[in-house]
């Protein structure tokens, strides 16, 4: 038992990190993943996304990597899905909870989604209440809340629209999404205190990707903003394919070291992160964005001090 606060930390690797990835992983190696990253201690894993595989090809064995893990898992499996038949799909694989994602900005909605921001909300509307019935935990992602690759700033007025619109089907999470990673400190705890003032009660997480490397301070300022749950994704590895040049989500690795020598509580073991950051390089076959892994923890093993010949 520990009296300091925790933070709790959403594993996107499985899905966000390794969806554009050029190299097609092996469905094995994606349970492997998952596998790992559960016994270091995350509770909550982002497993696999229900998209169209001509969109998003990596993500065409979602249903197998499902099936392929513990049905007694003690971790909850995220699927995230962009409409109907994608929340139908994830049903009958048996995720324990759903990302469904709404596009703060029409633009990229339309070339995300195929559908405006108004029609992302009605996908919403219409898998909120299936989702209930089914007993299964609901996030909406509410993505390009920081800003659009297409439209640029998003005004903090449409932002406060959208939230609203999705907090009427009572989500039991909002996550903003930082999804091109333009934001810096500033921009969230304006943007968080929006959200909070559009859906008073509604617990908020954040995605941030490290694109400007500003996103481990966002992810600071987030928490330092009231928000309890923050996406990372072990290795720093992903980003969007459909966004120009939005590369890469924090370290998971990074942001546990970050948050412990501040004070806070994750539950995960950081030494099991680097060993699976480690393997990851093997996988990919190319050494990961995050720093931690390369450095080690602090305090760290001794080393014996050099002598110099005087």
């Amino acid at each position: 038992m520990t009296n300091q606060p925790f933070v709790g930390i959403v594993e996107v690797a499985p899905r966000d990190g390794l969806q554009s990835d050029a190299l097609t992983v092996a469905t094995s190696l994606k349970v492997e993943l998952i596998e790992r990253l559960a016994a270091a201690g995350l509770r909550r894993i982002e497993a696999a996304s229900f998209v169209s595989p001509t969109r998003v090809p990596q993500m065409a064995d979602a249903a197998d990597v499902m099936a392929a893990l513990d049905p007694q898992r003690s971790w909850s499996a995220i699927g995230l899905v962009l409409n109907g038949r994608g929340f139908e799909r994830a049903l009958a694989a048996g995720v324990d909870e759903i990302n469904v994602v709404v596009v703060a900005s029409d633009t990229f909605c339309l070339r995300n989604q195929a559908v405006s921001t108004e029609g992302s909300v009605q996908v919403w509307r219409e898998v909120a209440a299936s989702a209930r019935e089914h007993g299964l935990r609901t996030t909406v992602i509410v993505a390009t809340a920081f800003g659009c690759p297409f439209e640029g700033e998003v005004p903090l007025s449409r932002l406060a629209d959208v939230v609203a619109s999705v907090a009427e089907q009572h989500p039991d999470e909002i996550a903003l999404a930082d999804t091109i990673g333009v934001a810096v400190p500033t921009d969230v705890r304006r943007r968080v205190e929006v959200a909070r003032d559009a859906a008073p009660g509604v617990a908020l997480r954040c995605h941030f990707h490290n694109t400007r490397n500003t996103g481990l301070a966002n992810a600071v300022a987030a928490v330092e903003a009231g928000v309890t749950t923050i996406d990372a994704s072990v290795g720093g590895i992903g980003g969007c394919p459909f966004a120009p040049r939005a590369t890469g989500n924090i370290p998971t690795e990074d942001l546990v070291y970050l948050l412990e020598r501040s004070g806070f509580a994750t539950g995960v073991s950081l030494e099991a992160l680097i060993e699976t950051t480690t393997w990851l390089e093997g996988v990919l076959g190319c050494t990961t964005p995050g720093m931690l892994a390369k450095a080690g923890p602090f305090p760290g093993p001794r080393s014996a001090p050099s002598v110099s010949a005087l």
